[in-house]
């Protein structure tokens, strides 16, 4: 008798348990942020409802709460209502330089002393690689030479080094030691800047902001996503392609044409690219404004990629959005995306670094850009939304 009672509670209670996961599922995969059109609203359901929190007229944000059953908030959600929004699609090659916020550690490393070496007064002081150092002894670094000139002007002593380790502000105790050549040293390799051309996703005319490759600027050693005190796009011309292959991606090869011809300057590097302002040299004579599409808006099918592997003129390449991904939080890979043009196929092997920005157009709209290649599967690749980067970008909140 008490088998089947616990029988039949389990035959009521297991389709309940089914929908109610499956409910708290659905409610996980709908972004923080959602992008809707004029007039769109969020759908309730017999199991999710969405109440109405607050409007922010400003930045036309509405902010509402996502409840289950109309008993338990779950998840809160920032609504912006983005009306028809028109940019300039990019795909030509761009020079990026970018100047870190501070000095990055890359590594970290014994000292040679007369009677041997001694280990990192560094790490032994707790810096770790992918530290962000912002200041020694109170005196702001703002460049590679900085550390060695404050350090050795500390005579020996010990050094207060401030730095920022994913997001935390923190302060270490470093004695400098005297190495073999006479000079006082703390035992790490720093960079400061970097290089290297990628592509331009798109130019909002009206506002003067611009974005770019899709996917941050990454230390080359660390993967730590560089922090930005100051950069520039320049004008930029492909002058050779590495073909990807399984195993091996490809490459754009590229120079800077003019350092002296700055197209826009570099404010922020985040996980949806460049982003920054132009400083009125853009060229859109030759390109025609195209429509925004939200991702409610993109179909998996035929679309194209516009992109330079040759020059400095982009051309239309076909391409097919293989699948589009759930995402709650900005990301650049937000799209399954493959090469089916022959020419493309045929010259590059595919999607290959250097890429990155590509402008992704389906239906005679901007939808998205191109972010990664799969490493054993060279025609295949990511792309990030565009909505991600038009809110990066700034350009929603200054045209609201």
């Amino acid at each position: 008798m008490r088998k089947k009672l616990i029988f039949r509670i389990c035959c009521i209670l297991t389709p309940i348990l089914i929908l109610l996961i499956g409910s708290l599922y659905n409610i996980k995969m709908i972004p923080s942020t959602v992008f809707l059109r004029e007039g769109q609203t969020l759908k309730n359901s017999s199991i999710i409802q969405i109440v109405e929190k607050s409007f922010n007229d400003s930045s036309n944000v509405i902010t509402e709460k996502v409840k289950l059953l109309g008993l338990i908030s779950v998840k809160t959600i920032a609504v912006t209502t983005v009306p028809k929004t028109f940019v300039y699609p990019g795909g030509q090659p761009v020079g990026v330089k970018l100047n870190t916020r501070g000095v990055l550690v890359v590594a970290l490393s014994d000292i040679n002393l007369e009677k041997g070496k001694v280990l990192s007064p560094a790490s032994e002081g707790g810096i770790q690689i992918g530290d962000t150092i912002l200041s020694i002894n109170n005196q702001t670094i703002n460049k590679s030479e900085d550390v060695e000139s404050i350090i050795n002007e500390a005579e020996g002593k010990s050094v207060i080094v401030k730095i920022e380790r994913k997001g935390v502000l923190l302060e270490k105790n470093i004695k400098p030691v005297k190495g073999n050549d006479s000079s006082l040293k703390i035992g790490l390799w720093i960079r400061d800047s970097t290089a290297g051309v990628g592509t331009l996703t798109f130019y909002d005319k009206t506002t003067r902001n611009f974005a770019a490759l899709g996917h941050p600027i990454t230390d080359v050693d660390t993967g730590t996503i560089l922090t930005v005190s100051s950069g520039k796009i320049v004008t930029s011309s492909i002058v050779s392609v590495k073909r990807g292959m399984r195993g091996n991606p490809g490459e754009l090869k590229g120079i800077f044409l003019d350092d002296e011809i700055v197209l826009g300057s570099i404010i922020k590097n985040t996980e949806c690219g460049i982003f920054g302002k132009c400083d009125g040299l853009m060229n859109t004579a030759e390109v025609k404004l195209m429509e925004i599409a939200l991702r409610s808006e993109i179909k998996v099918g035929p679309a194209k990629i516009l992109t330079t592997i040759e020059g400095t003129v982009p051309k239309l390449y076909n391409i097919e959005i293989v699948k589009l991904l759930e995402q709650e939080n900005p990301g650049a890979k937000s799209m399954v995306i493959k090469v089916t043009d022959p020419i493309l196929l045929e010259k590059t092997g595919g999607i290959v670094q250097g890429m990155s920005g590509s402008p992704i157009i389906q239906n005679n709209k901007l939808v998205g850009a191109v972010t990664h290649v799969l490493i054993n599967k060279p025609d295949t690749g990511y792309g990030i939304y565009i909505e991600w980067m038009l809110r990066e970008s700034n350009s929603l909140e200054e045209e609201n």
